[in-house]
């Protein structure tokens, strides 16, 4: 599990294909990777990989076919920057909000815009995910734990502050391109629940 917090952000260093799978090599800031061992979870850019071949420098990742039709990480390329968060301790604060690193899809950057010091974006993204998406409520957006300011039908508007633009890969968004989207966790599972009627009715 992660918080939306970022850490760092660190660049894609090098990608290599394997049968439809990619081995994608992030280089990573020194300090990240202290304590970091094969087999540890990290978000990258909102999605959740498992480290390979980690050193002082970086790790490496696999990326399934599915990872790669669901997320934007088949697009990057080598030189491109991504936010980095390590999986949380149980006893880390919970900065943001609980985010899994399963992104549900992509939303596109329709238009940002000035709006006092912080900028306003106004994002698209497929209906059946619009649904999950609430006013006040929490997204995740390429890793970064974001508070939805309006929605209207399936778009939607986010101000982002200059720390979290200056700190984030957000900042050098442009408008046209996507970014992951993970819809909040309670919202998915309350709809699911609701798909079968009687919540508590009874159980196996």
């Amino acid at each position: 599990m992660f918080t939306g917090i970022v850490a760092a952000t660190g660049k894609l260093q090098s990608r290599e294909s394997f049968n439809g799978d990619l081995r994608i090599r992030f280089e990573v800031p020194k300090e990240l990777m202290e304590g970091c061992h094969v087999g540890d979870s990290i978000s990258i850019s909102g999605v959740c990989l498992t480290m390979l071949d980690p050193d002082a420098t970086g790790f490496s990742a696999d990326l399934s076919v599915e990872t790669l039709d669901k997320t934007s990480l088949g697009d990057r390329r080598p030189g491109d920057s991504v936010n980095l968060e390590l999986a949380m301790r149980a006893s880390d604060r919970l900065g943001g909000h609980l985010v899994s690193g399963h992104v549900d899809g992509l939303a596109t950057l329709i238009s940002r815009e000035g709006d006092a010091r912080s900028e306003r974006f106004v994002f698209e993204t497929e209906r059946s995910l619009a649904k999950y998406i609430a006013p006040k409520g929490s997204a995740c957006l390429d890793g970064v734990s974001l508070t939805v300011n309006e929605v209207d039908d399936n778009r939607f508007s986010i101000c982002i502050i200059p720390h979290t633009l200056e700190v984030t890969t957000l900042g050098n968004l442009g408008v046209g391109e996507n970014v992951n989207l993970e819809v909040d966790l309670i919202a998915r599972y309350l709809d699911r629940l609701n798909q079968y009627g009687n919540v508590g009715g009874e159980s196996a």
